[in-house]
């Protein structure tokens, strides 16, 4: 009789405790926040493209901005986070580049939480291009973190190098780095893609064209 009337009391404590539980909403799953961004974020174009963020800062008027590979859009595409499709839209496409082949993304800030470090890669800075022999990395959605050999600016124009690191569709816009210094981006491969050497725009290069041309992105800094 004891153990009877212990199980329906313990049932009944439980009961309560439940409902005042889901009362005080104690024990309830904490929403997920807004999605985590910054270079080497998957990121869904017009929900057709996946690409690579570049980098996540703010220009000097304070925007929360972005970069990638221009090819992946055109001013106004909508940009969307992999990683959570389920936030929405979380910023756009207003300035595409398609001679030096990037573009700038503005966020909105109440949809993402910016950071610089996404994988094994992290942003402190802004550097120069990379020169022979340099070892750069870069952090893609596709491929992940690989590093490889800087060949340097084989043609001259001072606007893109060339290295030997794996990449593949879905990495453009990646960042690449010497330890925490943002050089460039990944842009292209030749031949064989992760065997032809990739092709990316110097940071120097895409800095100098957005200051010099003004408005959103302009006096661009990285988180």
């Amino acid at each position: 009789m004891f153990s009877k009337l212990a199980k329906v009391a313990n049932a009944a404590f439980a009961v309560a405790l439940g409902a005042a539980m889901l009362a005080t909403g104690a024990g309830a799953a904490e929403a997920a926040g807004p999605p985590v961004v910054g270079g080497g974020s998957g990121i869904v174009i017009d929900n057709q493209f996946e690409c690579t963020v570049t980098t996540v800062g703010y220009d000097g008027a304070g925007r929360l901005v972005g970069l990638t590979a221009g090819h992946c859009g055109d001013a106004g595409a909508q940009v969307f986070s992999e990683a959570d499709r389920g936030a929405g839209q979380i910023g756009r496409f207003v300035y595409s580049n398609h001679d030096l082949d990037y573009a700038v993304i503005q966020f909105d800030a109440d949809k993402i939480v910016p950071v610089n470090r996404i994988g094994n890669v992290t942003i402190t800075g802004i550097g120069g291009p990379a020169q022979f022999p340099s070892i750069v990395c870069k952090e893609g959605r596709t491929t992940g973190n690989t590093c490889g050999l800087a060949w340097g600016d084989v043609f001259g124009t001072n606007m893109e190098t060339w290295s030997q690191m794996c990449v593949v569709e879905g990495d453009s816009g990646a960042p690449v780095v010497i330890g925490t210094t943002l050089v460039g981006m990944v842009n292209a491969y030749l031949a064989v893609a992760c065997f032809g050497p990739e092709v990316g725009t110097n940071m120097s290069s895409i800095v100098g064209d957005i200051n010099a041309r003004g408005g959103i992105g302009a006096g661009y800094r990285p988180v």
